[in-house]
């Protein structure tokens, strides 16, 4: 097979998942970086043996070596490049969520169904080895219908400020940017149901504590702790065409004793969790048991999934397939954060 020669736009910290799990595929070579700071691009470039460095991404996209790109930008920039990148003839990876809006989603979806090229959108939580064994009893309707989901994502102090804080950039606070993977990863586990209304509440009233001491945490390379346009909490019920409900609460800051993770969903014949690890519970002889199964990893683990993420993309190009991560999902998703947005300033339930 012919090697993949890959553009990565974007040089920040997830660029590094990106750029190490390109290197270990032997499909794949980093062949460009770009960012805004060009020092920062030609560290990444020194280090993973990139030939060439530029700091306007409509430069690297105007390289005809330049076969796919990794889109690790602002959540601002999402459908601006990945449009230019996909009109040029790129096959495309682009950092979750797809974009802001659903209507920025409509016009990516708009562009990659005119191009013939892969978008494989960034939701790397499918893409874990835990998700996909879950994903396949799913299927093989081991749990039966899968009829409630509830996810929660908490952080005491986890606001990473700079641009995450920057509504403008980002698009929203830990809904957008830390709920959409577990938001995403039970709507794939659920079979994608339709979603028709949203009921949700977002809240505003800590703001970035940056005056707390002690509890160090995730800091933007833009951190400023006077820029905060971003929601703390958001809580959300979602219901589906078929019945199905999705409950989620998510934060950025929160007075909580402790950091909370917990993905769990429930079946006619049985229910799972998959986070903090993954736990199958079922009946047997009329006694309800929990199963562990023995898998590398008990919880989700970012360095395999990363790896698993960029190996599909690379299968997907290879193969002209659709990704397991395709653009629809990314604009059902958007669909769903922008009306939980829409439900929490209305006050009110809002119809999908």
């Amino acid at each position: 097979m012919d090697m993949i020669r890959i553009g990565v736009i974007g040089t920040g910290s997830i660029s590094g998942l990106h750029l190490n799990a390109y290197r270990n595929n032997p499909q794949t070579s980093v062949y460009a970086v770009c960012d805004l700071n060009e020092e920062r691009a030609r560290a990444a470039a020194a280090e993973y043996g990139a030939e060439k460095v530029y700091t306007d991404y409509r430069e690297l996209l105007a390289d005809s070596g330049v076969d796919a790109v990794s889109i690790c930008t602002w959540n601002n920039s999402h459908a601006e490049i990945s449009i230019a990148a996909l009109e040029a003839g790129k096959h495309v990876l682009v950092e979750k969520p797809l974009c802001r809006t659903f209507e920025e989603a409509l016009q990516v979806e708009q562009a990659v169904q005119k191009s013939g090229k892969i978008l494989q959108v960034g939701f790397v939580r499918r893409y874990d080895a835990n998700a996909q064994l879950l994903h396949t009893l799913v299927e093989k309707g081991e749990f039966g219908e899968i009829y409630y989901a509830k996810a929660t994502t908490l952080r005491r102090l986890g606001n990473p400020g700079g641009w995450f804080a920057d509504i403008e950039r980002s698009g929203g606070g830990p809904l957008i940017d830390i709920g959409v993977h577990v938001i995403d990863l039970c709507w794939y586990l659920m079979g994608r149901p339709k979603p028709v209304s949203v009921s949700a509440n977002t809240y505003r009233k800590l703001g970035n504590r940056a005056n707390v001491e002690y509890l160090s945490f995730y800091k933007a390379a833009d951190y400023d702790a006077a820029l905060n346009t971003v929601e703390d909490l958001a809580n959300a019920l979602i219901r589906f065409e078929n019945g199905a409900s999705l409950m989620v609460d998510v934060s950025f800051t929160l007075h909580a004793k402790e950091d909370e993770r917990s993905v769990r969903l429930y079946g006619e014949k049985g229910g799972f969790e998959i986070d903090p690890e993954i736990v199958i519970i079922s009946e047997q002889s009329n006694t309800i048991v929990n199963i562990y199964p023995q898998t590398d990893h008990k919880g989700f683990d970012f360095n395999s999934a990363f790896q698993h993420e960029i190996n599909h993309f690379a299968s997907s190009i290879h193969t002209g397939s659709e990704p397991i991560s395709p653009v629809q999902d990314g604009v059902a998703i958007m669909k769903i954060l922008g009306g939980i947005y829409e439900s929490a300033a209305k006050g009110e339930e809002v119809k999908l």
